[in-house]
């Protein structure tokens, strides 16, 4: 799978660009790298070392593939050295403490990485010319949720109640302080918040994600434990946020006071499936396994309903999802069931980044 064009011609202009991912080691920013690099972008990558043995980003070969830098973001000299170095024309934020429930266990973990990586982000960048754009990932989860049965808009309320959400909103705060103070009278540099539903795909191993939960069930022959049955999530498929931010990049880059601000990716409005539903289907396309429910009523808060709208990205953007939900939880569970059965994990997410693109049709 040499030519770029099956990874999506309307992202040419990638080509030869160079691109910094902050958190490429991990879920998103493994698939994002790998997609970046299938385009010809001369990526650099700073993040952590990749975690266990099964990790997406060592499977890929990525660290043979690009410039592969491992330290922590809430190093500002270290991460400092690296921009200068890579002098980057676009970067992609995405390092962070991801997960609501280590953020109750490590809460200044979660407050130093989000909140002050954030910040040692913002800084380098400020401090660096030749950056043009500027892609700051937050998450869906910096609303101030009020388990509205509508979607949230970029303008409505942000907050949150547990550490890890309040980081989010906290962080997205810190970004406006910087666009307001900096950014703005920066010419030719545009800068961009995205917040996005909950993301599956192909090789998160993370623990307490109903996906990743669910395969580690299957492959043990044990039965999936759910705690939160009827909890609601805009389930969507790892490549159509990352779409969205190689979009809003060359938005940034074409039209940066047109498409500077926030923006969310999300599924399409309508019927969103709760945990207990993405279970039975993943059980079902793996072709075995079992169910059981143990529900903790003193268990940490975590929102039961929260979704996004995407208007604005429909609207402006002209980005729109590929898979429905259901869609997004057989591509998912067929990555897993491959890499069981043994095969190469990169020809499968090479794979699957050109099926979503021929399936979206991303080559206009």
């Amino acid at each position: 799978m040499s030519d770029p064009s099956i990874f999506g011609t309307r992202y040419r202009h990638f080509a030869g660009r160079r691109v910094l991912v902050t958190g490429h080691t991990g879920f998103k920013g493994s698939w994002l790298s790998l997609w970046l690099s299938q385009l010809g972008a001369q990526v650099t990558g700073y993040a952590l070392a990749p975690v266990g043995e099964n990790s997406h980003f060592d499977q890929l070969g990525l660290a043979r593939e690009i410039d592969h830098h491992v330290s922590d973001i809430r190093d500002l000299d270290a991460f400092s050295a690296v921009v200068r170095a890579a002098q980057p024309e676009i970067v992609f934020h995405l390092a962070a403490q991801a997960l609501v429930r280590r953020s109750y266990g490590d809460p200044l973990e979660t407050f130093t990485t989000n909140v002050t990586g954030g910040a040692n982000v913002l800084e380098a960048v400020r401090l660096t010319p030749s950056v043009k754009a500027l892609v700051f990932i937050t998450s869906d989860k910096a609303y101030e949720n009020k388990e509205w049965v509508w979607g949230y808009r970029e303008s409505d309320e942000l907050g949150g109640k547990d550490p890890y959400s309040a980081s989010k909103a906290a962080a997205e705060l810190v970004f406006r302080a910087y666009r307001e103070s900096f950014f703005k009278k920066r010419p030719g540099f545009g800068a961009a918040t995205t917040r996005a539903g909950n993301v599956i795909g192909g090789g998160d191993w993370s623990a307490d994600r109903i996906i990743p939960d669910c395969i580690r069930a299957l492959k043990k022959n044990m039965p999936i434990v759910i705690r939160n049955p009827n909890a609601t999530r805009p389930w969507q498929f790892v490549l159509e946020p990352l779409s969205g931010y190689l979009d809003l990049a060359l938005a940034l880059l074409d039209r940066p006071e047109e498409f500077s601000g926030s923006w969310n990716f999300g599924p399409s409005s309508g019927v969103f499936l709760t945990v207990e539903q993405v279970a039975k289907r993943v059980v079902e396309h793996w072709g075995a396994g079992s169910i059981r429910l143990e529900v903790d009523p003193n268990a940490a808060h975590e929102a039961t309903l929260l979704h996004l709208s995407i208007d604005k990205a429909l609207a402006r953007l002209k980005w729109r999802p590929t898979y429905s939900g259901v869609q997004a939880i057989d591509v998912t569970t067929r990555w897993y069931k491959l890499q069981h059965e043994g095969a190469s994990v990169r020809e499968t997410s090479l794979r699957q980044i050109a099926e979503f693109v021929s399936a979206g049709h991303r080559d206009d």
